[in-house]
């Protein structure tokens, strides 16, 4: 069947029903054929769960359908940022850190100080270039949760989120920006793939501002965060 992500028509074999189910928002029901097409073998299946034996094949196929997804997603302007995005008066909110530092946590409070906001997706929101800017977009791929929505949205900030007793933000310096995204964003081992997303990572860097948050769990973590980056 197919899917429009991020507006890449994208051919998925799904046969378990946690993608399925995820997908559903995504089914495409055009005629154009598919930029991308992902069939896992059940040789594939089985080598990882061997590999793997904590995980069962439902969780297989969310985790590597997800990933030839984001490393196809590469070749059409676009990357993978790990963080957590909030759209608030239809602009996106990105919010990066590695896992547990509280990124999901703190764009729920978004959701309870601003009304009218959603979450775009929940951990794996695709950055794509489009003719009218860096986009966020929903995939079906958001982690342990299912927030996510299909749609497209206009990058407002990207913050690298830390934990702190005080609320504070400032813009990150060229150096944590660059190395902060690097590593919340899949690196393709071949050569000419990782050209193509240094080439979009730098126009991404050119265009969105980064900044650096230190946040609590109040309200009030919400509320700096929105002023800092709407200055």
């Amino acid at each position: 069947m197919k899917y429009n992500i991020a507006g890449i028509i994208v051919d998925m074999n799904i046969r378990y029903p946690r993608l399925r189910r995820q997908s559903e928002a995504y089914v495409y029901t055009g005629t154009a054929p598919a930029n991308v097409n992902i069939n896992l073998s059940e040789e594939f299946y089985d080598e990882k769960l061997s590999e793997n034996p904590h995980l069962d094949y439902e969780m297989i196929e969310y985790i590597w359908m997800g990933s030839e997804f984001y490393n196809a997603l590469i070749h059409f302007n676009g990357m993978l940022l790990h963080s957590s995005c909030v759209v608030y008066n239809n602009e996106a909110y990105l919010f990066s850190a590695p896992c547990g530092t509280g990124k999901s946590t703190h764009t729920q409070i978004w959701l309870k100080r601003f009304n009218g906001a959603y979450i775009l997706n929940d951990d794996k929101p695709a950055v794509k270039l489009t003719e009218k800017g860096v986009y966020a977009y929903g995939t079906p791929f958001s982690g342990k949760t299912n927030q996510n929505v299909n749609a497209g949205v206009p990058i407002k900030g990207i913050c690298i989120l830390e934990r702190g007793e005080k609320n504070s933000i400032e813009p990150a310096s060229a150096d944590e920006a660059l190395f902060s995204i690097l590593n919340q964003t899949v690196r393709p081992p071949e050569e000419n793939s990782m050209d193509k997303m240094l080439s979009t990572l730098d126009t991404v860097l050119k265009s969105v501002p980064v900044y650096k948050l230190r946040c609590n769990m109040s309200l009030e973590a919400a509320e700096t965060a929105y002023n800092g980056m709407n200055v």
